[in-house]
């Protein structure tokens, strides 16, 4: 039996369109997709709230619809919609369907369903751009809230002996382990979990996902790190850097590197 999900479109965000997608990323919604000052957010049946939506854009003085669409045919939408993503010379992400991007380092394949992390929005492009300058090569990884697996792809493209993509989906799941089969992966494992595992060690922990989830995890992520970790934070916003920076500061960890894009904001630490 085919799930459903509640499709919210909102025009005329303006300059509260970051605002409004990271509320709504907050309530659960994925597979945003932005044009201009329009948005389309998904979010499955069962874990829709009329209630805390109709806040969202009460707080925000916005105007929504709502659409109740299957979920074969949201992802036939999706897929319309879908183009190639280029971070710098480093990174192509395309559906097989699209032609090969030449002049890049690395490709990745994905099939575009509503899975969220297909390099579209800020936040996974801002993880890709850092991710260049950090030693990969025979490292472990954990890529907690893998999404589509696109991090937990590159990652083993860029040399990493072992990956392990948690998600809290099920479809993320199914998602991630088709696309990790069309990029020929060996080295990725994928764990359906609500939280951060504390069982396990890396070298290097990523975390696209979003504050409230981050913040919540800190501690697992900190006994996840190996001494010496490189942890990659990000799904927050530009304003929230100076908040979420004094919780680490807190915890003996300090931000070496803050990138943004479109108001959003990556932060790479270096932990002792």
């Amino acid at each position: 039996m085919d799930k459903y999900y509640i499709v919210v479109k909102c025009s005329g965000a303006g300059a509260q369109l970051e605002m409004l997608i990271a509320l709504l990323m907050d309530l659960g919604f994925e597979a945003v997709q932005e044009e201009e000052e329009t948005i389309t957010a998904a979010i499955e049946e069962s874990l829709y709230s009329a209630n805390e939506v109709a806040a969202v854009f009460k707080q925000l003085s916005l105007s929504f619809t709502t659409e109740r669409i299957a979920q074969q045919n949201w992802n036939a939408e999706w897929e319309k919609s879908f183009d190639p993503v280029l971070v710098d010379d480093y990174v192509a992400i395309r559906a097989a369907f699209h032609d090969a991007v030449p002049g890049v380092k690395h490709e990745i394949i994905i099939t575009p369903q509503m899975s969220f992390g297909t390099g579209h929005h800020a936040t996974t492009w801002l993880m890709i751009s850092l991710m260049q300058s950090i030693p990969l090569e025979g490292k472990s990884v954990i890529d907690f809230g893998t999404g589509t697996g696109v991090l937990a792809i590159l990652a083993e493209k860029e040399g990493a002996k072992e990956v392990l993509g948690i998600d809290c989906d099920e479809w993320s799941i199914r998602n991630a382990k088709e696309n990790i089969l069309a990029n020929h992966c060996k080295a990725i494992a994928l764990l359906q979990m609500e939280k951060m595992t504390d069982d396990r060690k890396a070298d290097i922990i990523l975390a696209n996902i979003n504050l409230n989830v981050i913040t919540a995890n800190l501690k697992s992520i900190e006994k996840a790190s190996v001494p010496g970790a490189i942890i990659l934070l990000s799904g927050i916003l530009e304003s929230d850097v100076p908040g979420l920076s004094e919780i680490l500061k807190g915890m003996g960890w300090y931000p070496s590197r803050v990138a943004v894009r479109n108001g959003w904001a990556a932060i790479r630490i270096d932990a002792l």
